[in-house]
C-alpha cells in the first residue's frame, strides 16, 4: 500500500528526552500560565496537559528525525506538500507523515490490509482491525509515556477497554470535555434544508415531513434550474459505512436520539430494532411520495460519496438527511463559492408535533474511532509519544484556531479573536489544504470545552467569534427565529443513559451478530431505494417483501448481543 514507515533507532532514553524538550516548548509559548507545575499529577485538577509533559528545558537538544505513516477514513482534504503544519510538526518534532487517505470503500480497503498484513504505523479505529489482531494495547504505553492522553482520557478509562479482553486499542476522537460544554455549531443528524428556502418563505416554523418537504416542493416548482443546472428536491447516501442518510431517520422521527439501527427504552435500558416495523414505514412512504413528484434525487442510492459531496457543493440540492459534519466539504465548498444562502440549516422533525425531539445530545465519547497503533509500529512508544504532544494545548491551539498573529489575535480579555479579512481567509478551502490539517485534527484525540485562560477549543465555540463570523443570510435567519446559534433549533437534551450510544457497540466480527447486522443492511441497501423509487401503488408491495426479507434474517442475534453489551456498559460503567 505505500505506506510502510521509514524505520528509525533511537533508543529510550533519547526519546524521553527529545519529547521533554517538544512538551517544554510548548509549555514556554502557550498561554496556560495556570498551570505551571512540573511535577502536578498528570490528573492533578487546574493542571494542563501541556504542564504535565514538560520536564526539560534545554532548548540547546537536537531532534532525530523519523517518519510516522497513517492511513485514515478520511477522503480529504488533502493537504499540500508544503503544507505549513505539517512543516512545523517536523522542524519542530522531528515527525514526518507520511499519510494516506482513503479512496473508495474503507471495507475493501481494510479487507486488502489486513489480507496482506501491510499496515501504517497508526491506522483508523474499525472493529475489523481489533478482531484481525492488527493493533496493539495502549494501555501501558499511555500509563507509561503519555501524561497528556492519560489525563484527558482518565476520566473514562473503563470505557474504552475493549469488553473481550479489557484492553485499551483506540484513541476516541471526540467526546472527552473539559470545562464547561458550550455548543453554538450543531454538528448532527437532522433534516436539512437550504437557508435561500428558508428565506424565501419568511422563515417558518418546520416541525413534520409535510411541512419540510412543501417548502421543498414549492421552491422546487418556483426554481426548478439552480445556476443552470436542474433543482434536486431531496437526496440522501447510502455509501459504505456511511449508511445514516438512508436507514436513521425514523428513529429521530419516532423522538429516540441516534442508537444507530435499535430504539433504546431509556427506562428498561432494552433495545428493539425500527427497520421494517411501522415506526419506518411512514418515512420511506413519505419519500416514495415526494419521488412520485419529481423531488427525490433519481441518482441517490447510486452515488458515492465524492459524487454526493459534488452534487450538494454546486447549490443544487434543497435538502436531505444526514449528519452535518458529514457533507462538511460541501458545505466548506459553498462558502468558498461565496453561495451563503445555499448552504443548510438543520431541522429536528417528528412524525407528531407533540413528540419531543431528541436529535441533539451531550457529546457521548466517541468510542470506536480515532486513531491506534498497528503492530507493525517498529516503535510504538515514539507514536504514541508523538499523539501525547499532540493534546498538548499548544499543538491543539495551533490546529484548531492556527497561528497566533496569523490566523488568530488575544483581546485584552485574553480571549481569542479574529479580524473580518482572517475570517474569510478560512473558507478558502484551497488555503486550507496549505494552511490546516483538517483531517489529522479530525482523527486525532483532542482537547474539549474549554482551555484553563478561557477560550473554547476552537474558533465555532468561541461565543464572540461564532457571532462575528455569521454571514448576513445567518444572523437574518437566526434573528428571523429569535435564536442565538445552531443548536438553538433543537430541544435541550437530558442526560445520556449511561449505556448511550448503542451505534458504537462492537459486533465482533464473524459473530452471529454481526453476519445479522450486515444482512440487515444488504436488505435496507436493496429494499428502501426500491420501495422509495417505486410507483406509488407498488410501494405496499415491495415494502411487503422487505418485511418478509427481514424475517428471515436471525435479528434476534444481533440484539442479543446489543442489549448485552447495553447492560454491561451500565452494569460497568455506572459509578459506585
Amino acid at each position: 500500500m505505500g505506506v510502510r514507515t521509514r524505520k528509525a533507532a533511537l533508543g529510550l532514553l533519547m526519546l524521553i528526552l527529545t519529547f521533554s524538550i517538544f512538551a517544554s516548548a510548548c509549555s514556554k509559548n502557550g498561554n496556560n500560565e495556570g498551570s505551571s507545575s512540573s511535577s502536578a499529577s498528570p490528573r492533578a485538577s487546574g493542571s494542563s496537559p501541556e504542564a504535565s509533559a514538560s520536564e526539560s528545558d534545554s532548548p540547546e537538544a537536537t531532534v532525530e528525525p523519523f517518519t510516522i505513516s497513517l492511513f485514515t477514513a478520511a477522503t480529504g482534504p488533502i493537504p499540500t506538500d508544503d503544507n505549513k503544519i505539517y512543516k512545523e510538526i517536523k522542524e519542530q518534532l522531528g515527525v514526518t507523515l507520511k499519510e494516506e487517505y482513503l479512496v473508495g470503500d474503507i471495507e475493501q480497503k481494510l479487507g486488502v490490509m489486513i489480507a496482506g498484513g501491510d499496515y501504517p504505523d497508526m491506522i483508523t479505529a474499525n472493529t475489523k482491525l481489533t478482531a484481525a489482531k492488527a493493533v496493539i494495547p495502549l494501555e501501558d504505553l499511555i500509563e507509561q509515556n503519555a501524561p497528556n492522553l492519560k489525563k484527558i482520557f482518565g476520566k473514562v478509562w473503563e470505557q474504552l477497554k475493549d469488553p473481550a479482553d479489557g484492553h485499551i486499542y483506540w484513541l476516541p476522537n471526540y467526546g472527552v470535555y473539559q470545562g464547561e460544554f458550550k455548543p453554538t455549531d450543531y454538528m448532527g443528524p437532522a433534516f436539512y434544508i437550504q437557508k435561500a428556502i428558508l428565506k424565501e418563505y419568511g422563515f417558518p416554523k418546520i416541525k413534520t415531513l409535510d411541512e419540510y418537504f412543501k417548502l421543498i416542493e414549492d421552491y422546487a416548482a418556483k426554481y426548478p434550474e439552480i445556476d443552470g443546472q436542474p433543482t434536486i428536491g431531496f437526496s440522501s447516501l447510502a455509501f459504505d459505512w456511511r449508511d445514516w442518510g438512508l436507514r436513521n431517520a425514523p428513529q429521530h422521527l419516532a423522538g429516540h436520539p441516534n442508537d444507530g439501527g435499535v430504539l433504546v427504552d431509556p427506562n428498561t435500558n432494552v433495545a428493539t430494532l425500527f427497520a421494517a416495523t411501522d415506526t419506518a414505514k411512514p418515512y420511506y412512504n413519505k419519500l416514495n411520495e415526494i419521488n412520485a413528484k419529481g423531488l427525490m434525487d433519481k441518482e441517490a442510492f447510486a452515488q458515492n460519496y465524492d459524487q454526493y459531496l459534488a452534487k450538494v457543493s454546486s447549490g443544487r440540492v434543497l435538502g436531505m438527511f444526514d449528519q452535518r459534519w458529514n457533507f462538511g466539504q460541501a458545505h466548506d465548498s459553498l462558502i468558498s463559492q461565496g453561495k451563503f444562502d445555499r448552504t443548510y440549516v438543520g431541522f429536528p422533525l417528528v412524525y407528531d408535533v407533540n413528540t419531543k425531539d431528541y436529535y441533539l445530545d451531550r457529546p457521548p465519547i466517541n468510542l470506536g474511532n480515532g486513531f491506534g497503533i498497528t503492530v507493525n509500529a517498529e516503535d510504538p512508544v515514539k507514536v504514541i509519544k508523538f499523539i501525547d504532544t499532540m493534546v498538548s494545548e499548544k499543538w491543539q491551539k495551533r490546529l484548531s484556531w492556527g497561528e497566533e498573529g496569523v490566523d488568530y489575535l488575544v483581546g485584552d480579555n485574553g480571549l481569542y479573536y479574529r479580524t473580518p479579512e482572517m475570517r474569510k481567509q478560512q473558507e478558502d478551502v484551497t488555503w486550507k489544504q496549505q494552511y490546516k490539517a483538517e483531517s489529522l485534527w479530525g482523527y486525532l484525540p483532542k482537547l474539549e470545552g474549554n482551555y484553563p485562560d478561557g477560550n473554547a477549543d476552537g474558533p465555532g465555540n468561541q461565543p464572540d467569534e461564532f457571532f462575528a463570523n455569521l454571514k448576513d443570510i445567518d444572523k437574518e435567519l437566526l434573528t428571523a427565529y429569535g435564536f442565538k446559534t445552531w443548536t438553538d433549533f433543537f430541544s435541550s437534551p437530558p442526560e445520556n443513559r449511561v449505556s448511550y450510544p448503542a451505534w458504537n457497540i462492537d459486533l465482533i466480527e464473524g459473530s452471529p451478530a454481526k453476519v445479522a447486522n450486515q444482512k440487515m443492511k444488504d436488505l435496507d441497501f436493496k429494499y428502501l431505494p426500491k420501495a422509495i423509487l417505486s410507483k406509488p401503488d407498488k410501494f405496499e408491495e415491495v415494502w411487503s417483501d422487505y418485511v418478509g426479507q427481514m424475517g428471515k434474517v436471525d435479528t434476534q442475534a444481533y440484539l442479543d448481543r446489543v442489549n448485552e453489551q447495553l447492560k454491561w456498559r451500565t452494569d460497568t460503567w455506572t459509578s459506585k
